[in-house]
């Protein structure tokens, strides 16, 4: 609600500041050449968002995304011990994390919702420590393909969209190591 906010003054200020100047021309071309960017940047990525969609869908209906995700499920035991005795809510943070693994955010929202939803019964509206985790999981997520990132930088018209590959796994992965340490510093600093 906070950035309708501060996008709408944005607008104001910039249709104030061209009728004052006498630039409402430049100012209605900006906003067209800027939907136009847009419209062609989302259309750009749409089909490599749905690609990416279905392969998740073919390793989800073939089992192997239930076989990646048997692989977290040792390491989400010993970060989320409590979620991990509900045999339904490990299910969704291991599709999420397999999902993320794969670059594919816009399919591990929906998994990490519904994980956070059942880990959130009997919190009575206070995030649980384990909650936490999840969502630095999700957020900070390391990403072995970045299959978003490189799909922008395809639709940008860069030759090579996934020659940043060793710099997207250093940083997500200290980005998630930093995000579980600080998760665990708080947890125990506000018990």
């Amino acid at each position: 609600m906070a950035m309708a906010w501060v996008w709408a003054i944005l607008v104001g200020v910039s249709v104030l500041f061209g009728a004052v100047n006498g630039r409402m021309g430049d100012v209605s071309r900006a906003a067209m050449e800027g939907a136009g960017a847009a419209v062609e940047l989302a259309l750009g990525i749409t089909g490599a968002v749905c690609l990416w969609s279905g392969v998740m869908e073919l390793m989800n209906r073939c089992g192997l995304a239930e076989r990646l995700a048997s692989l977290f499920r040792p390491l989400l035991r010993r970060l989320l011990p409590r979620a991990s005795r509900d045999a339904e809510t490990l299910s969704a943070v291991s599709a999420n994390l397999s999902a993320n693994l794969l670059g594919l955010g816009n399919a591990a929202t929906p998994l990490g919702i519904r994980a956070a939803r059942r880990m959130a019964q009997g919190c009575d509206g206070v995030a649980s420590d384990e909650l936490c985790r999840l969502v630095v999981l999700n957020t900070a997520s390391i990403q072995l393909l970045p299959t978003t990132v490189a799909s922008l930088r395809a639709a940008c018209g860069s030759a090579a969209s996934f020659d940043i590959l060793p710099a997207v796994w250093v940083t997500s992965l200290l980005s998630v190591t930093a995000g579980l340490l600080t998760a665990r510093l708080l947890g125990r600093i506000w018990r």
